[in-house]
């Protein structure tokens, strides 16, 4: 809890940080939380870097998370984001595209504040271990927001540091530059972050989970149908480092690791190796998540004042699976509500609520936790009380697998089906005895699926095969449908679904990336220029 209070203490100099200008690339200038006046002892250290695990982040969670990664990636059907589902979205969108790209350069805007602030504060008297920690995390948090700029628009500029680059026109830095800092972040993380923190807080293992995943990632980038090996052995390398040293372990069963009693406001579970750190109250606006507000089917499962997601749910590409894999229904559950299933933990006064919504869309269950009735009294308008994650063990476990497989057509390495079976154990299906790209890329696809990671893998199979990436889109079924339970079915539960006519919106090269928002481009009529290496040279640690 004490960390709780750490982000509500720096949580009022922040919020006036962000708000210091619309225009693009903002950079808020050092006038409230700087080296002369904060940042001197290891509390408030502590304290100032404590909101870039929440408030940072609350215009990427709000309504972006779900538009750009999960919309794009033919996961959810929603008349909110029928732009970003069929891959048309305009430079115009104020409502979703502006503020999503401007959350990433708060976040950068506000890690560059923090760690030139710790770095220069004069008179301090904090340990040389806490300081390290804060520029650990400072760096890790700016790494993550080039991660998802990279991803979404490609050649991004590169801001590093605020005040020295005040005057300057933003102009792109090349995509493998992007990655070249990105990396050069979690490593730095890797090295300055402690092995085991606070809970909530990030650890030296968080940013080695994180390098797993971008070097898995970048293995593709410009190799025209292969993987470059370095980069996947240093992907298996930081997975085993993670898995085997770590202290993190899987939880028991899928469902538990979205209720609010494993994952919320005071307590993360052994299997989270970063999540976002929500405070279940609507004041301060920025440290509350607003997801089951959005995703929620019924007013009555919140009370709160929420819960418009009547017109949002499940894919129809996700429960053609669903429905042609019943095996896989401990994760189903947990993913999406489909009529006739009971859920205990929702609306526990009246003995749990019951889905019973026949003709109708599958609605979202995960994230959803319900009112503040079952969250003992935790809770409130637009503030759910559980945590986002961004990088479970799980994910890790799959990393190491599809680093092992390489750029071979399959494998049967012990270890690597070890891991990648451990996770479909956990979801009560059989295992596997040899893996293939499509197995892989498929079980994180469905063990991940709405935590914010869906699109990126899209791209990262696009990065080495864009054909084949291109493909996989092509076949995602994207159009309405509504299901109804057949009375009497069980083990496995039936369904009639019917599909609207079908509707295919296939990736293709000129929607790999969002587009600019014209707002931004006004503002820098640079960002229509071709991409300029970056020299790394201007870094200094």
């Amino acid at each position: 809890m004490q960390f709780k209070i750490k982000i509500l203490a720096a949580i009022s100099t922040l919020m006036l940080l962000q708000g210091c200008s619309e225009e693009f690339l903002d950079r808020p200038p050092l006038d409230a939380l700087t080296s002369g006046n904060f940042y001197k002892t290891d509390a408030e250290i502590l304290a100032g870097t404590a909101p870039l695990y929440n408030i940072v982040w609350f215009d990427f969670n709000d309504k972006a998370n779900m538009s750009f990664q999960e919309a794009r990636a033919g996961n959810l059907n929603s008349n909110d984001r029928t732009a970003y589902v069929k891959h048309a979205v305009p430079s115009t969108d104020v409502n979703t595209l502006l503020p999503g790209y401007k959350s990433f350069y708060k976040i950068i805007a506000q890690s560059n504040n923090a760690f030139k602030a710790i770095n220069e504060a004069t008179g301090s008297t904090a340990s040389a271990a806490v300081k390290s920690q804060g520029l650990g995390e400072c760096r890790f948090m700016r790494a993550t927001a080039y991660y998802y700029l990279v991803t979404n628009w490609g050649a991004v500029p590169i801001v590093y540091d605020n005040v020295a680059q005040l005057n300057e026109a933003p102009v792109r830095n090349r995509i493998e530059d992007v990655w070249k800092l990105l990396i050069q972040d979690y490593r730095y993380a890797a090295a300055n972050l402690p092995a085991t923190a606070d809970q909530g807080r990030l650890t030296k293992y968080s940013a080695e989970g994180m390098l797993a995943r971008m070097y898995l990632m970048r293995a593709g980038l410009n190799q025209s149908g292969t993987r470059n090996q370095s980069d996947l052995d240093s992907a298996k390398y930081y997975a085993e480092d993670v898995i085997t040293k770590s202290g993190r372990t899987l939880a028991p069963t899928y469902g538990e690791l979205f209720e609010s009693a494993n994952h919320n406001a005071s307590k993360n579970n052994a299997e989270s190796l970063f999540s976002l750190q929500w405070m279940p109250v609507s004041n301060p606006w920025g440290v509350n998540n607003s997801f089951q507000a959005y995703f929620a089917y019924d007013a009555n499962i919140t009370t709160t004042g929420d819960g418009w997601g009547a017109a949002q749910g499940l894919s129809a590409d996700l429960v053609k699976y669903f429905t042609e894999n019943p095996a896989d229904s401990l994760r189903r559950k947990a993913i999406a509500m489909f009529d006739s299933d009971v859920y205990p933990n929702l609306q526990k006064a009246t003995g749990g609520l019951k889905y019973v919504r026949p003709e109708q869309l599958a609605a979202i269950k995960k994230y959803i936790v319900g009112s503040p009735a079952d969250n003992g009294g935790l809770g409130g308008f637009m503030a759910a009380n559980i945590n986002s994650y961004m990088l479970r063990l799980a994910e890790v476990y799959l990393i190491y697998a599809d680093a092992v497989l390489g750029n071979a057509a399959s494998t049967s390495d012990a270890k690597a089906l070890e891991y990648f079976n451990a996770v479909r154990k956990r979801a009560g299906l059989a295992n596997k005895t040899s893996l293939t790209f499509e197995d892989i890329f498929q079980e994180r696809r469905i063990e991940t699926v709405f935590e914010g990671n869906s699109w990126n893998e899209v791209v990262r199979w696009y990065y080495f095969n864009p054909a084949k990436a291109i493909a996989y889109t092509a076949k995602q079924r994207r159009e309405n449908y509504t299901m109804t339970y057949v009375p009497g079915s069980t083990n496995p539960k039936k369904y009639t679904v019917t599909y609207s006519p079908a509707e295919y919106y296939p990736l293709a090269a000129n929607t790999l990336y969002l587009p600019f928002p014209e707002g931004e481009i006004v503002n820098a009529p640079s960002l229509k220029d071709e991409p300029v290496p970056f020299d790394f040279s201007k870094l200094v640690d």
